[in-house]
């Protein structure tokens, strides 16, 4: 007879796509860590540049690195596969762009090995730039108590820095992992299911840092992210009110004026697009793809002009003059049809 396998207490779960700039330091950090009894899961989907090599390196070098390679199929599916893979009961994420402190890991298994009743446990973070510096942003820190994670969900407030989580691989599993339909917003749209199961927050000490860049996803597909955020919020109250999620066997969100048939309710997809327009306002990505559309029909339907003559200004130095006149005529006539009202 063989032995038996060895389980390890941890999973680490990292996709990795095109990453070769930020990939090295971000490996290093996992495996520094003051916690060293895991299995470390790179997946990298059918990357272009060096990053195959980098991976490659590391396996060489540390027996915990598991390297799965493949074709590209996107973050989901990797995510998924991920999960699929992991044999340790805990599963910690972790991006190619992003680096661990030592006692991330040590500090993150106590508090679950604490606390039997919480499946999702994250942590504060730095806020990093492309090179390294700081990158001040406002705003409120990551709710450190179940109850402010709950309360943050009503003030639309940042939950969890997704790679810096570790979870329950069982609790995951058990809700259906990532759902494919969020794209962008896979991680919120998880969360937001949990909370219908356990208890989730953040430790209140900062054991990540956090990198922010132009070409990273949040900032290449804002208006894509933005919307199917508004969605799953929609989608997590009807759990909430006992109605039927009517997302969960999505594959693909349809258009927002499709909501209102989605959700059998008038006003859905209004709903959406007060939502999603503050949020575009200084986003160039949004600005410049169907974002705008959803900003136009946004004020047409009467929604709010705060910041949108900023905006005007804002697309011009982008170099969309048309659309900052588009605007504009859409402010001008917004506001003589409010005033003769």
């Amino acid at each position: 007879m063989g032995r038996p396998e060895i389980i390890p207490p941890l999973s680490v779960a990292m996709s990795v796509y095109n990453a070769e700039r930020f990939l090295a330091e971000a490996i290093e950090s996992v495996l520094a860590q003051t916690f060293s009894d895991f299995e470390f899961l790179i997946l990298d989907d059918g990357s272009t540049d060096g990053s195959r090599k980098i991976i490659e390196h590391y396996a060489r070098r540390d027996p915990r690195i598991r390297m799965i390679a493949r074709e590209n199929r996107g973050l989901i599916i990797s995510l998924n596969q991920l999960l699929d893979e992991a044999r340790a009961p805990l599963v910690a994420r972790m991006d190619a762009d992003d680096i661990c402190l030592p006692e991330r890991f040590a500090k993150q298994i106590a508090f679950l090995e604490s606390n039997p009743d919480h499946g999702v446990i994250g942590c504060w973070t730095t806020d990093i730039g492309e090179k390294g510096e700081p990158y001040p942003l406002a705003g409120a820190d990551h709710p450190d108590t179940h109850e402010g994670f709950l309360a943050a969900i009503e003030r639309r407030e940042p939950l969890l820095c997704h790679p810096a989580v570790m979870f329950r691989l069982d609790m995951v599993r058990s809700v259906g992992g990532y759902h494919a339909a969020f794209r962008h917003c896979e991680d919120l749209d998880l969360w937001l299911r949990l909370a219908g199961i356990t208890r989730l927050c953040n430790l209140p000490e900062r054991l990540f840092r956090y990198r922010h860049y132009e070409q990273q996803v949040s900032s290449r597909h804002a208006t894509e992210q933005q919307v199917g955020a508004a969605v799953s919020r929609l989608a997590y109250r009807e759990r909430r009110e006992g109605r039927p999620d009517p997302t969960e066997k999505l594959t693909v969100l349809p258009p927002i004026d499709a909501l209102d048939a989605l959700f059998a309710r008038e006003g859905i997809a209004r709903s959406v697009r007060t939502q999603v327009a503050p949020g575009l306002l200084y986003s160039k990505a949004g600005l410049q793809d169907h974002g705008f559309e959803v900003l136009v029909r946004h004020l047409r339907e009467g929604g709010a002009h705060a910041g949108m003559w900023r905006t005007v200004a804002r697309l011009v130095r982008f170099g969309k003059p048309m659309r900052a006149a588009r605007l504009a005529l859409t402010l001008a006539t917004t506001t003589a049809q409010a005033q003769r009202v």
